[in-house]
């Protein structure tokens, strides 16, 4: 899961606005952010393996430290406790563990029995969705779109910024996505794979970017 995770984040400013966009993103992505520090640490490890599923070429047979059913309980209470102890908020601080745990929930339904019930447990889950593309689409953009669309229709631009930067930043989620869906490339290396996993904090950053050149209705 890709661009769900991205809709996750949009939406949740819509459900509490208090926190920036660039905190729902880096909730709702935050499980991605762990693996590839994990990967890069040799404390996480996957396969380059074209054909092992129709839409990824990527085996994930171990990565229980950040995507386990139990670890990423923890890390959401993790994440919305020390948002509470910096905000004092605790529905915000609820919305964000929520989001934080939507990511193994997405993931759940595309990836293949490959997500751990906790680390050293041989018991995993999924729905193997991956399997098919269009199924995997279908997934993938509607709660994108949604979650874009909810978060446009609560904010307005405070200037050409504020319109400029959403639209770029939605506009280059769906090309990375569709790259990476149909272009057939392959990563070198799994070093390479993590640091372009690494870019994802830089749509965390857009998204406070975005944030702060937009205004509630």
């Amino acid at each position: 899961m890709f661009l769900g995770h991205y809709g996750v984040g949009f939406a949740s400013k819509k459900v509490e606005p208090h926190a920036s966009l660039g905190t729902y993103i880096m909730a709702a992505v935050f499980l991605d952010l762990l693996w590839p520090i994990f990967l890069l640490l040799d404390l996480e490890h996957v396969k380059i393996d074209p054909g092992n599923t129709v839409v990824t070429p990527l085996n994930f047979y171990d990565y229980p430290l950040s995507h386990s059913l139990a670890m990423s309980i923890v890390w959401s209470l993790l994440f919305g406790g020390i948002y509470y102890l910096i905000k004092k908020n605790k529905r915000t601080s609820f919305i964000l563990g929520l989001c934080v745990f939507s990511h193994w929930i997405l993931d759940f339904i595309v990836h293949r029995a490959d997500l751990p019930l906790a680390p050293g447990v041989g018991i995993f889950f999924g729905l193997s969705l991956w399997n098919s593309v269009p199924a995997t689409l279908i997934v993938e953009l509607f709660p994108f779109w949604g979650g874009f669309y909810l978060y446009l229709k609560i904010t307005k631009a405070k200037d050409k910024i504020g319109s400029i930067s959403l639209w770029g930043l939605f506009v280059l989620l769906l090309i990375i996505y569709a790259l990476n869906l149909f272009s057939g490339s392959v990563p070198p290396d799994v070093t390479s794979l993590a640091m372009s996993a690494m870019g994802q904090w830089l749509f965390v950053l857009c998204g406070y970017w975005i944030d702060k050149h937009r205004i509630l209705l």
